[in-house]
């Protein structure tokens, strides 16, 4: 294929989106507006057509990372760098809680609408803490571990040391299952008893344990795990 400069007027990818609108274009369309410029005997439409067939769906794009972006003939740091940018926006305007600080937990599902697409389609697992005040108001969210595709490893330590340096009154750990499967494992019941154990000991409550997908979540409290 030709440069995009080459093309009829009216098959350029954003003189389309200029009269037909955004929803008429293809995500290779979209991908290239976004790519701006091709290379040498490549259009910015070649480049995205090669980087989609990598990824084969384009919901898998959300997982890609800049090291197989420039690893795509025609994206550089600059252009990696970009599609990465647009889409963390994406992410955040698909959010339905804009910031979880000073939020109030009243259930479970307002944790799983703020997670899920964050961690909700990560490749590998993520253990955050949700420190929170004798309101149940978020002091603070801290990613504690970031782990193999099969397991997280967390230390109680770690995850009780930030609670005492923030006064915080109780305690709810999420983590993602890359498989998709929500259904906690044995070492995520071990880790959470553990936990559940020496919150008891030192009056820091853990209130839940929240398992996250891309599109459900398990909950270690509303399935009577923890008590």
């Amino acid at each position: 294929m030709g440069k995009i400069k080459e093309m009829m007027l009216n098959d350029r990818p954003i003189e389309r989106l200029l009269n037909l609108g955004s929803e008429a274009l293809s995500n290779e369309e979209l991908l290239a507006i976004i790519l701006k410029t091709g290379t040498k005997g490549k259009s910015s439409k070649d480049i995205a057509s090669n980087l989609l067939s990598k990824i084969e769906n384009i919901s898998n794009l959300k997982s890609i990372n800049l090291e197989t972006l420039i690893k795509t003939e025609g994206i550089g740091i600059i252009k990696g760098v970009t599609i990465l940018a647009v889409i963390e926006l994406g992410n955040r305007i698909n959010k339905k809680i804009e910031n979880i600080n000073n939020l109030k937990i009243t259930s479970s599902e307002i944790v799983f609408d703020y997670y899920k697409n964050i961690i909700g389609d990560k490749l590998q697992e993520y253990f955050y803490c949700l420190y929170l005040d004798n309101s149940k108001k978020v002091i603070k969210e801290k990613l504690l571990y970031i782990g193999t595709i099969n397991y997280s490893l967390v230390h109680p330590r770690e995850v009780f040391k930030e609670a005492f340096l923030l006064s915080a009154s109780s305690i709810i750990c999420i983590h993602n299952h890359p498989s998709g499967n929500i259904i906690p494992s044995k070492p995520d019941i071990e880790t959470t008893d553990k936990l559940v154990e020496i919150g008891h000991l030192t009056g820091i409550e853990i209130v839940d344990h929240i398992i996250i997908s891309k599109n459900k979540y398990y909950s270690f409290f509303e399935n009577d795990l923890i008590k």
